[in-house]
């Protein structure tokens, strides 16, 4: 599983070439800008991120450089286009089912996830007739040998079923729930910024006349 653990950004990154392999295989190999808008989309990602250019061309190197993607530059074009070889390829020793293939897309999407959840999300990517049969794939990543690959999380207060976690990011590269640290640009986290240091300068403004005061009391 070393050879296989990879960044939250590098997860991320599989999980668009996956999706995109099946959901638009007119358009995959994607290019570096046709992967960049992949990993910022609105739509099903969690977290939402902005990630820039070059953090995306920094992931996408490390994973070519460790053979889990593959550069192809073709003969009419001068646009490089990536295309995954982390799975399902005769370059891979991890051979997934299109069920198997699917969660594992949505948890690198989406982070954990129940089954209901997946199910409900699956719908591009594979057809579950029920939920029993993503139970089945979700047991068969657990337990396949090489893994396990996914894991079961404790169940939170309230909720009715476990959610499903991937086991290829490491729990330092692995981002909180709504945590925007790993947005190059969060407007949130700039207009948090701005607040602050507004309220830092009324602060520094008060203390100077608290400052004035003093010494014109002590006729300074």
């Amino acid at each position: 599983m070393i050879y296989h653990q990879v960044s939250f950004i590098e997860m991320r990154v599989i999980g668009c070439l996956l999706e995109k392999e099946v959901t638009t295989p007119d358009q995959y190999p994607l290019s570096l800008n046709a992967l960049v808008n992949a990993c910022n989309q609105k739509s099903n990602r969690e977290p939402v991120t902005q990630l820039s250019e070059l953090a995306v061309q920094d992931a996408v190197n490390a994973l070519v450089d460790r053979g889990l993607v593959t550069e192809i530059t073709g003969s009419h074009s001068r646009v490089s286009k990536y295309q995954h070889r982390f799975c399902n390829t005769e370059f891979s020793d991890l051979q997934f089912s299109p069920a198997q293939t699917a969660i594992v897309t949505l948890l690198f999407l989406r982070g954990a996830q129940t089954p209901g959840e997946l199910r409900s999300r699956s719908g591009r990517l594979h057809n579950f007739q029920s939920l029993e049969e993503v139970t089945s794939a979700l047991q068969s990543l657990q337990t396949q040998t090489g893994g396990p690959y996914v894991c079961s999380l404790p169940r939170e207060p309230g909720k009715r079923e476990q959610r499903y976690q991937e086991c290829f990011c490491s729990e330092s590269e692995r981002p909180l729930q709504g945590d925007a640290s790993l947005t190059d640009k969060s407007d949130d986290h700039t207009e948090r910024l701005k607040a602050r240091i507004v309220e830092l300068e009324a602060q520094v403004e008060t203390l100077n006349a608290r400052i004035q005061e003093l010494e014109n009391a002590s006729g300074l």
